[in-house]
């Protein structure tokens, strides 16, 4: 049986959700979030083998207001969303309707451009591409346009011969996954998420935030820059700073491909489909997600059949990162454990939100997690919060 939990957690911040017993060191970890680490308003859910064991909120809703967050409360989960974008795939290719081994050019015949013809479509998924940045970027409402941004992607020059190294598509990922989930199914991505994934499992997880959902989601904001004991500030090896500070490296260019930035708490931001970047869900929406991928979920059945589940878990790629300049590991649409990306075990798989979201599954444990903050850090895959949460949530491994 679940035990309550209302505690306080910082001067005046209260955690609320339960946990069940043998799981109290995670709500421990969870409070000093908004202490020591200076959390705004975040939630965290663990399930174990389909079975909802922890389930934590707190702190205020919006990043800037005072309005408490509750059981239901939503956020933007950035690049959380690059995991949710990669099941279609792997799913589209689990029916037989997509062949990973296809060039990507056989589903989008304009992606043949300009040396792109051996893209094939698993290279899309391990960041293998070579398109993670684009010659002239896109504005907000040009990137909103799947037409316009996924011309814009086809037409693009690789910046290495797709297949022979890796890099991370910070945005780009979005378009590539997108187009070919259209150019096969007919389809939106966010349309095919929301039929075939998040209606059927009763996910709180959108691509395209509808109307009705709205009052739901809280709104984001930056993390005071120095945040105390613990700390929250960016300490880059000499050479990631100088590819982010670089306006012409393929860093800043790949995170720049949408200039100006949007305003990510813009109604007309949160309504598009970004699927690198812009999927809005509940902590519980993304755990549950990740336990339906491994497992059984109240009766729903898993997602991912043991082929599929080995392709996102297996290493596609690793090395040095030609974009994070860290060296990174991807499974097929997924960051695997490592030093860029701390998840539970080396069998871990999943995506972290820059800024501090983090969503996983560990197959062998049959644990799924997810963490949704509004406090975005200046991390981009590491954040301080959700890693003091996993280590407890560690440590209670046998």
């Amino acid at each position: 049986m679940d035990a309550d939990v209302v505690a306080a957690a910082g001067a005046d911040t209260d955690v609320h959700g339960t946990v069940a017993p043998g799981y109290e060191p995670v709500g421990d970890a969870f409070r000093l979030t908004f202490g020591a680490l200076g959390e705004r308003g975040a939630a965290v859910v663990v399930y174990r083998d389909g079975r909802r064991v922890v389930n934590l909120w707190g702190g205020t809703r919006d990043f800037d207001g005072g309005a408490p967050w509750e059981q239901g409360t939503a956020q933007i989960v950035r690049s959380a969303t690059k995991g949710v974008a990669a099941a279609a795939l792997l799913l589209l290719h689990q029916r037989g309707r997509l062949d990973l081994d296809a060039p990507v050019g056989a589903y989008w015949p304009e992606f043949k451009a300009r040396g792109k013809e051996r893209a094939l479509v698993r290279h899309v998924l391990a960041h293998r591409a070579g398109v993670p940045a684009l010659d002239q970027p896109l504005t907000p409402a040009e990137a909103y346009s799947p037409d316009l941004a996924a011309a814009v992607v086809a037409a693009q020059a690789p910046a290495w011969e797709p297949g022979t190294d890796h890099g991370y598509h910070a945005h780009t990922y979005g378009w590539l996954t997108g187009e070919l989930v259209r150019r096969v199914t007919g389809r939106a991505i966010g349309e095919w998420i929301a039929d075939e994934v998040a209606g059927p499992l009763g996910l709180d997880l959108w691509l395209g935030l509808p109307d009705a959902r709205a009052a739901r989601v809280g709104r984001l904001g930056p993390l005071a820059a120095d945040t105390g004991r613990g700390g929250l500030r960016a300490r880059p090896k000499p050479e990631v700073a100088a590819a982010y500070a670089d306006p012409s490296s393929l860093t800043r260019r790949a995170f720049a491909v949408i200039d100006p930035p949007p305003d990510e708490n813009d109604p007309g931001h949160r309504a598009a489909s970004l699927p690198a970047s812009n999927g809005i869900a509940t902590a519980d929406g993304l755990a549950r997600f990740y336990a339906a991928l491994i497992g059984d979920v109240d009766g729903g059945g898993r997602l991912f059949e043991p082929g599929t589940l080995a392709l996102a878990r297996g290493e596609a790629s690793a090395g040095p990162d030609r974009v994070l300049v860290t060296p990174t590991r991807f499974g097929l649409g997924y960051m695997l454990h490592g030093p860029a990306a701390p998840l539970l075990t080396p069998a871990s798989f999943g995506h972290p939100g820059r800024g501090g979201t983090l969503a996983f599954a560990d197959p062998d444990s049959g644990l799924a997690f997810a963490y949704v903050t509004n406090g975005m850090g200046r991390g981009v895959t590491a954040d301080p919060r959700p890693q003091t949460v996993l280590r407890a949530l560690r440590s209670l491994r046998p």
